[in-house]
C-alpha cells in the first residue's frame, strides 16, 4: 500500500504513466484540470519540495501543467530547475547531432505509425502505434549508438526508445535536489512507472526514502496515484482549511 507522507517529505513525480494517462502520442495526452492546482497546494504545503522529473523538455512540462511551476528536471535530468528558478542546463554541444536526427526521421518515412520526438538535447522514437517494428526500430538506433558510445546512450521506455547523453539520469537529478533548499534534510519519495524512473527510485531510497513503482503500489493506474495525492494534501491541510473551503463555497 501507499504510505502516507508529512510535512517533511521531499516528493519527487514522473509525469507520463504516472500522473497523467500514457496517450497514443506525446501531444494528445490529457491533463485532468484538476491537477496544477493540486500540484500547486501540495508544493506550499511541503514548503516548495516537490519536483516534477520527467524525460520531457522543461518547457513541455510547464506547458502541459500551467499554470502550476515548480522545480523539475527535464529530459532525464539533462535540464534542472531549482525551486529558486535557477536552471542549470547540460551545454548545447551535448546534443543529439543533426544527422542522427535525419536518420531518424527517415523511419517515419518507410515505416507508418513509427513517431521522432525531438528534444533539446535527446530524440525518442515512439512505436506504439507500430508495435511490431520494435526489433527494427532498436536496430536503427543501436546502428547509430552502439553501447560503448562515450556520449550518449539508448534509454529504454514504454514502446519507445530514447537517444540521450550518458551523463545524466533521473537517479542524479534527485541527488542533485537533495543538496539544496527545500529538499535538503527531507524524507524523499519518488513514484514512477518506468525503466527510467528506476535510478531516481534508487537515490530516492539511498537518502533514507522511498520508491514506489505505480504498477505495484497504485495498480498501474495514474489516477490512483492523483487520488493518493490528493488525499494526503486534504490531510496536511487539516480540518481548519476543509471548513474554510467549505464555508467559502456556500458564502
Amino acid at each position: 500500500m501507499a504510505p502516507d507522507f508529512d510535512r517533511m517529505t521531499a516528493l519527487f513525480l514522473d509525469l507520463d504513466g504516472t500522473l497523467l494517462e500514457i496517450a497514443a502520442t506525446p501531444e494528445t495526452v490529457v491533463v485532468p484540470p484538476s491537477l496544477p492546482a493540486l500540484l500547486d497546494h501540495l508544493r506550499v504545503l511541503l514548503g516548495g519540495a516537490l519536483a516534477i522529473v520527467s524525460g520531457r523538455s522543461l518547457a513541455n512540462i510547464d506547458q502541459l501543467l500551467r499554470p502550476f511551476r515548480s522545480a523539475a528536471a527535464g529530459e532525464h535530468g539533462v535540464s534542472l530547475r531549482f525551486d529558486d528558478g535557477t536552471v542549470q542546463e547540460m551545454p548545447a554541444g551535448l546534443a543529439v547531432p543533426l544527422a542522427w536526427r535525419e536518420s531518424l526521421k527517415t523511419l517515419t518515412e518507410r515505416w507508418p505509425g513509427i513517431l521522432v520526438e525531438p528534444k533539446p538535447h535527446g530524440c525518442a522514437v515512439h512505436y506504439r502505434l507500430a508495435p511490431e517494428r520494435h526489433d527494427e526500430v532498436w536496430t536503427a538506433v543501436r546502428a547509430l549508438v552502439p553501447d560503448d558510445h562515450p556520449g550518449f546512450r539508448l534509454i529504454p521506455a514504454r514502446e519507445a526508445v530514447e537517444i540521450g547523453p550518458r551523463a545524466t539520469s533521473k537517479g542524479l537529478a534527485v541527488e542533485q535536489f537533495m543538496a539544496t533548499s527545500p529538499f535538503i534534510g527531507r524524507r524523499p519519495i519518488f513514484i514512477g512507472d518506468d525503466f527510467t524512473d528506476e535510478a531516481g527510485m534508487s537515490a530516492a531510497r539511498h537518502h533514507g526514502g522511498e520508491g514506489l513503482r505505480v504498477a505495484e503500489v497504485f495498480k498501474g493506474d495514474p489516477a490512483v496515484v492523483r487520488g493518493w495525492l490528493a488525499e494526503n494534501a486534504e490531510r496536511l491541510a487539516g480540518p481548519s482549511s476543509a471548513q474554510q473551503q467549505t464555508a467559502g463555497a456556500s458564502a
